[in-house]
This record gives C-alpha cells, sequence and structure tokens, in this order.
C-alpha cells in the first residue's frame, strides 16, 4: 500500500486497520487548523493521489497492450511474407517479402518507441506527483506522436504499393 505522507513510519504502519477518521487525526497531528474539514480534505487529497496513481497504470498497462499489438503483427507480417516467399519463389515474390520486411521493422519500432515513451511519461508523472508538482498537460501528447508515425508508415505502404 502506498502512503502519500512525510510523516514517521509509526504513523503510516498504522494505516491498513486503523479507523479512516483516526488516520487523518494523526496524519494532521501538531497542525493548528480550526477547520473540523482539514482532516477530512487532507485524506481526501491521498486517496486522490492514488486514484491518480491507478489511472497512471492504467494508461501505461494500455500502451503496453498497443506496443505488443505493434510488435506482434509486425512479426506476424514479416513471417506471412516470408512464407508466400518460400512457396512461391517468383520475383514478385520476393518483392512483397522485402516490402513485408520493411513494413514489420518499423510497425516493430513504433512500437518499441511508444512503449519506451509511455514508460518515461509514467515515471515522470510518478515522480511529478509524489513530489507534490501539478501534472500539466502535454502541448503534443504520445498518442500524436504514435498517430502521426502510424499515418506516415501508412502512407508509405500505400505509396509502395501503387508505385512499387
Amino acid at each position: 500500500m502506498i502512503v502519500w505522507s512525510d510523516k514517521p513510519l509509526a504513523i503510516r504502519e498504522k494505516l491498513p486497520g486503523t479507523p479512516i477518521i483516526s488516520i487523518a487525526e494523526e496524519l494532521m497531528e501538531g497542525t493548528e487548523s480550526q477547520d473540523p474539514q482539514s482532516p477530512l480534505a487532507h485524506q481526501r487529497t491521498q486517496f486522490a493521489k492514488y486514484r491518480t496513481q491507478l489511472a497512471l497504470d492504467r494508461t501505461t498497462l494500455a500502451w503496453l497492450r498497443t506496443a505488443l499489438t505493434f510488435a506482434t503483427f509486425g512479426f506476424g507480417m514479416v513471417g506471412f511474407f516470408r512464407a508466400i516467399h518460400q512457396r512461391a519463389n517468383t520475383p514478385e515474390a520476393a518483392e512483397l517479402h522485402q516490402a513485408a520486411i520493411h513494413m514489420g521493422v518499423a510497425l516493430i519500432l513504433i512500437g518499441v518507441i511508444g512503449l519506451l515513451s509511455a514508460a518515461a511519461a509514467h515515471l515522470l508523472a510518478l515522480w511529478r506527483l509524489r513530489r507534490g508538482e501539478a501534472l500539466p498537460l502535454s502541448i503534443w501528447p504520445l498518442v500524436v506522436t504514435i498517430s502521426v508515425l502510424v499515418s506516415i508508415l501508412g502512407l508509405y505502404g500505400l505509396w509502395s504499393v501503387l508505385h512499387g
């Protein structure tokens, strides 16, 4: 269980079985607040940070799934056209096999780039969350980057089919 607190370990160890109100009271111990809602607000802030971390984890897992799909499709494309090339040993089959290798390698690279970018974004967001900093919105999100790369790959494939 992750606790976003700078309080001593003795207080953090009590969290799993301790009632919510007493946890908030212990966390706020030593603060001079007259507002009776302060412990509850602090507790809600901690839960919000935890929910944000879980959302970041879900997003990173979705990127992992997408990257594996790209890489799997790239390997499958190369394998499929290799089998065609071996059976039909013609110049057209060899040309298709070479084009499939280029497309497959490009899909694998897009998957690897997407996965590494997602991991870096995840770690940066967690670091900022733990430091209490705001999580800024990206000017150029990872989704747009991968979409542009896939679009370029699609245009290349279309061009190679029309002019090949």
